[in-house]
Order: structure tokens, then sequence, then C-alpha cells
């Protein structure tokens, strides 16, 4: 089919449109008359000639023939194929990448993206807090391809000076920390990589890598702000719904190479019905779904900072938040207009007992409120309340997550599209309970 020819560019429109139509220039499938992209359901596809299979295979994984704007061969779904192709291309305008990757799940993305930087030998410098099961892959099972992992504490970026060995490849983050809701200084870590790299050939230089799930690009595009490589979980506010599963790693053309053999040998691959169900009704609702959720996550957080059951109430939007200055200089929308997102986190007060009030105060929401749900996941339509400290962070030792500021009485909110005096409403039931 003749693709139409079209003068507009899409640098000439808006993050949020451009979300909802895509990539009108897309060559990663010739079609032109579908309003809703259409889904592949193929594993394999047919080849007209040996010739043209040989000539896929040694284009695979070829950066300059993935940019070059020809239509690429597709052979095998787990090699490439265009529905998953369209959504990776939009999601890498949207971050502001040269190339997407994606995969099955968020942690086959962090796998892919640590897989493809370290070498053995080499090491992580990683944040003292990080997603629990990226804290089980990084002390399980790196380890085990003899790649070592240290903690500290980015926060204090002066101080990660001290930890760097000649061995530290990535310094990696999450921000805002999953799930005390800190700001972690993206340029101030690029200030910190850089001064390390002066001494280090390039094939050797520390990579600045950064999960951005609680953020999305609609908030917070780490690549612009100093880091080398993203990492997304689609399964949230990405793909909004709950119902499809899916990570990304998002970063120059240089590493496509790398990640698209990674995803071949290892197989992390992500489905093109899930992709489908992403590219159409995850990345274009985004923007209304969290300028929505960031509207209710305001009037949550000062409900929260006003009760006297709340010690304290971590949310980027709160005029209270210790670190607003980075808050507004760092999460800011494409249009540049300050983004906080739709997460919180809050401590209550007292809970000595065997069991904390946290842990009451989520049971007895698990139980009876309408518009909060228990559960571990984030960023979808519906609010979810889970505790962190003996759920999600269950595989940090208990003294470490002491420590490390995250407290037995905090409880982790990821605000839905319900409507907030409801929120609010079972919210202080519940608190009235405990």
């Amino acid at each position: 089919m003749e693709t139409r020819k079209r003068h507009a560019r899409k640098e000439d429109y808006r993050m949020r449109t451009h979300l909802i139509h895509g990539n009108f220039e897309s060559k990663k499938w010739d079609y032109d008359h579908h309003v809703i992209p259409p889904i592949s359901h193929s594993t394999a596809f047919r080849l007209d000639s040996v010739h043209r299979g040989a000539q896929g295979f040694v284009q695979f994984a070829s950066a300059d023939e993935a940019l070059s704007g020809h239509m690429p061969i597709y052979i095998y779904d787990r090699l490439d194929e265009p529905t998953r192709s369209m959504l990776e291309e939009t999601l890498a305008y949207a971050e502001g990448g040269d190339v997407c990757i994606t995969f099955a799940s968020g942690m086959a993305a962090i796998s892919a993206a640590l897989g493809v930087a370290l070498r053995q030998g080499q090491e992580v410098l990683a944040h003292q807090i990080v997603y629990g099961c990226t804290y089980s892959l990084m002390t399980n099972w790196l380890p085990r391809f003899g790649m070592r992992v240290r903690f500290g504490d980015f926060l204090k970026s002066e101080s990660l000076l001290a930890q760097v060995t000649p061995a530290t490849r990535v310094l990696y983050f999450e921000t805002p920390v999953n799930p005390t809701m800190e700001l972690i200084d993206l340029a101030e870590i690029r200030r910190v990589a850089d001064q390390i790299n002066a001494g280090r050939e390039e094939k050797e230089r520390v990579l600045v890598m950064v999960d951005n799930t609680f953020a999305t690009p609609y908030c917070q595009r780490p690549l612009k702000l100093g880091a080398d490589i993203v990492v997304e979980s689609l399964t949230k506010d990405i793909g909004g719904f709950g119902t499809d599963m899916g990570g990304a790693v998002i970063a120059s053309s240089a590493w496509y190479n790398h990640l698209m053999l990674f995803r071949k040998d290892f197989g992390g691959v992500l489905t093109p019905r899930s992709a489908w169900g992403i590219l159409v009704y995850g990345l274009p609702t985004l923007a209304t779904r969290m300028i929505n959720q960031q509207k209710t996550a305001q009037r949550v957080a000062k409900f929260l900072s006003e009760h006297p059951k709340v010690d304290t109430v971590a949310y980027p939007g709160s005029e209270c938040f210790a670190q607003k200055p980075l808050a507004h200089r760092q999460m800011q929308n494409p249009d540049g207009k300050f983004a906080p997102g739709g997460m919180l986190y809050f401590v209550l007060k007292g809970g000595n007992g065997s069991v904390s009030r946290a842990e009451k105060l989520v049971d007895y929401i698990a139980e009876h409120a309408y518009t909060i749900t228990l559960a571990v996941s984030l960023g979808q339509i519906k609010t979810l309340i889970e505790h962190p400290f003996s759920m999600t962070h269950s595989a940090l030792p208990d003294e470490q997550k002491r420590a490390f500021g995250m407290h037995p009485e905090g409880v982790r909110l990821s605000i839905g599209l319900e409507d907030w005096h409801d929120i609010i409403r079972d919210l202080e039931i519940a608190l009235e309970r405990v």
C-alpha cells in the first residue's frame, strides 16, 4: 500500500498529541488507512525467497538498518515484529531517546539494561533503596555471572566518588525513589559521572541508568537530564489499565544491536497483543490520566498532611515537600509545566505493637473501602495501596530498610481516576479505625 504524503512534521506538534497519533512517518508497517494501528498475530512471517530471508538475518540488530527508514524484513516474532516496533518508535520519541527496545516485563527490561552494560568483573553502584525485585536481581543473580553490586546514598552525591572503583560501570537509581518518594538530582549524578569518566576510556566509562517508572516520560525525561539509559515498567502508568505487562529500555542508537541481541537470545519478548494494548490504550491516554491523577494526589496529600494520625507525607507536589526546588526543576511535562506524578508515601504515628498501625490501616481499607484497592502494582486507573515494608520491598533486609528511611509505618498510595472526594472519604474512615 502506498503511504500518503504528509507535509507536517511530528516535531511541530506537542507530545500529548503525538502519544495519541503515534509516528505517522513509521516504516514499521505499510498501512495508512487504519484509524487504530493494526495488530500482528503471527509468530513467523512468509518470505519470498531464501535471499530475502538471508537479508533479514543480516539486517537484524543493525542500528544502521533500523534507522535507515527502510521497511524491516520480519522473520520471526522473537526477533522483531511490526506492532511492537510501532510502540517502540513512540516510546523512544516520548523519552527523547534514539531507540527503544521493549520486553515482557519491567524486570526483563532492567535485566537487559544491566546485562548489556556489564561484563564479568564489573559492578553496579546502586542507590541504597531500590525496588525489591531489582534488589533481588542485583544481590542474588548478578553475582552468579561475576558482576558485583554495592549500595550508596545517591542523595549525597559527593560521597559516591569515594565509593567508585575501577570496576564500577553503572550508577543505578530510581527517581522518585520507590517507595519513599525522595528525588535524586539527575544533573548532579551526571556531574559526578563526568568527573569519574574524565580519566577513563570510552568503553570503560561509568553509565547513568535510571528507572523512570514512577514519573513516566510525561513527568520526567531522564535522558534529557543526563542519563545514559532509561528503564521503564510499561505495566504501570504507561500501560495504565492493569491489563498488560511490559518493560522498555530507551537509550542512544549505540545500544540498539546489543539490546536486540539480548532480547533475541534471552527471549524476554513483549507479545504483540500486549504491545498493541499499550500502544492503543496506554500511551494515548497517559497525559490525560496523569493530569487528573496529579490533581487528586495534591488534594490527598494535603488531607493526609493535616491528619493528626499521620506523621509525614512525601509527595513532590506538596507545598511541604522537602525537595521542592528540585521537584520543580526536574519533574516537568513536555511543555515545561510542573508534573509531580500520582504517587505518594505517608508514615503513620505510633504503632509499637506486633502489627504496625500501617498494616492495620491497609487491612481495613482492603476489607471496607470502595475506591482504594490493596494491590502491589501502581499507575492504574484504580487507586492502589500497599505496605512496602512487608510487601514490595520485603527482599531488602529489615535493618537496611530502617537505616535507609523506609518505615514500618509507611504506606504507598498510587492515585487513580476516582473522584477525589471519595478517595479522601475512604482514607478518613480508615484512619478513624486505627
